[in-house]
């Protein structure tokens, strides 16, 4: 195996376990919640003016998905719709108090995790971090760049 094949695997092998590793205080303290309502609440928390077309591309899912999802966010009182006066057309939205409350939860597990790991991020040197972030945002262009050549588009 090269170095570019070891480099991928390692990726999504350190993902995976980070993902598995939260999973279950995310879980704990999220009791009730769908990982991607948590994450379109996240990202309409993140986001001022949120609309069906922000979600689907930050979230990576197709307008429909983000439709039916925040459908059911109104439902359970999670987030609001709303329009401005001068654009009657798109529809936004933000987060209610109960949105609010599982936002911050959700970022304070963050928080929280990136405590736990901050022992290994604080031996690595500025030019480390720089050298390591120009690769992934080039790998993040280039990924870009694919999937626009290959026509797919959030729809």
């Amino acid at each position: 195996m090269n170095k570019k094949e070891q480099l991928i695997i390692n990726f999504r092998d350190v993902f995976n376990k980070m993902v598995w590793l939260n999973k279950f205080k995310m879980e704990e303290s999220l009791k009730g919640y769908k990982a991607s309502e948590v994450h379109c609440i996240e990202s309409i928390g993140k986001n001022r003016d949120a609309n069906v077309t922000k979600l689907a591309e930050s979230l990576y899912m197709t307008r429909g998905a983000i439709s039916k999802l925040t459908k059911k966010l109104i439902k359970k009182d999670l987030i609001a719709s709303y329009q401005k006066p001068d654009n009657k057309k798109e529809i936004y939205f933000r987060l209610t108090e109960q949105g609010k409350l599982i936002y911050k939860i959700h970022e304070e597990l963050h928080k929280e995790f990136q405590e736990r790991d901050k022992v290994v991020f604080e031996q690595v040197t500025e030019e480390q971090f720089d050298s390591m972030l120009n690769f992934v945002e080039k790998y993040s262009r280039h990924l870009d760049a694919e999937i626009k050549k290959q026509g797919l588009t959030i729809n």
